[in-house]
């Protein structure tokens, strides 16, 4: 019995049933870019911020021709002091490290990856926030077409993104009275964006 358990348990292996397969060479990350990941984004409109990262990324021959599977934390700390070396602050070189986290994070997505490694940001980026006034608002609402005045004061009046707002229909639009209404936002890039705005 112990012995037809063995040939079985043979057969399951030669079968590759326990998963035991000779596996293949991982792409190199500009192989990665260039199959899965553009002919994926361009059909995004998400990913059209990202290029810049991603082609900079692609530049860096260590990095480019590099294996996913070889890529650690310390190759994107090499890259990033190459960019800092060019004199590039934190948030350019910020921007591109997110786009590799996110095409590592596509990869393992896609099947082709296990685990992505973990890439630290560089500290010391700078945020621009800056609120308009209400004399710079008046400003612009006075130079503007009448359908950009309309859109814009949509956006400062709701909040909502330009992305959101565009995807308007009328019958997401209910008027309560002259002045009021709502707004019903069915899609956004996030799980919380959908809402009703009054």
């Amino acid at each position: 019995m112990a012995r037809q358990m063995e040939a079985a348990h043979r057969t399951s292996l030669a079968k590759g049933e326990f998963g035991i397969r000779e596996r293949k060479p991982l792409p190199t990350l500009t192989e990665f870019c260039q199959t899965r990941i553009e002919p994926w984004a361009s059909r995004r409109s998400t990913w059209l911020c990202c290029r810049a990262g991603l082609r900079a990324l692609l530049k860096y021959p260590p990095l480019a021709n590099m294996r996913l599977s070889e890529i650690k934390g310390e190759q994107a700390g090499d890259f990033a002091a190459h960019r800092s070396s060019q004199g590039l602050q934190a948030g350019s070189i910020n921007s591109s490290l997110r786009v590799s986290r996110r095409v590592l994070r596509l990869a393992i997505k896609r099947g082709t990856l296990e685990a992505a490694p973990k890439i630290e940001l560089l500290h010391g980026e700078r945020r621009r926030e800056r609120l308009v006034t209400p004399e710079e608002e008046a400003r612009y609402l006075a130079a503007a077409s009448p359908l950009l005045a309309d859109v814009a004061t949509l956006l400062a009046d709701t909040g909502l993104g330009p992305d959101q707002c565009h995807r308007l229909r009328g019958e997401d639009m209910a008027r309560d009275n002259g002045r009021n209404g709502t707004l019903l936002v069915t899609r956004g890039k996030t799980a919380a964006a959908p809402a009703l705005f009054r």
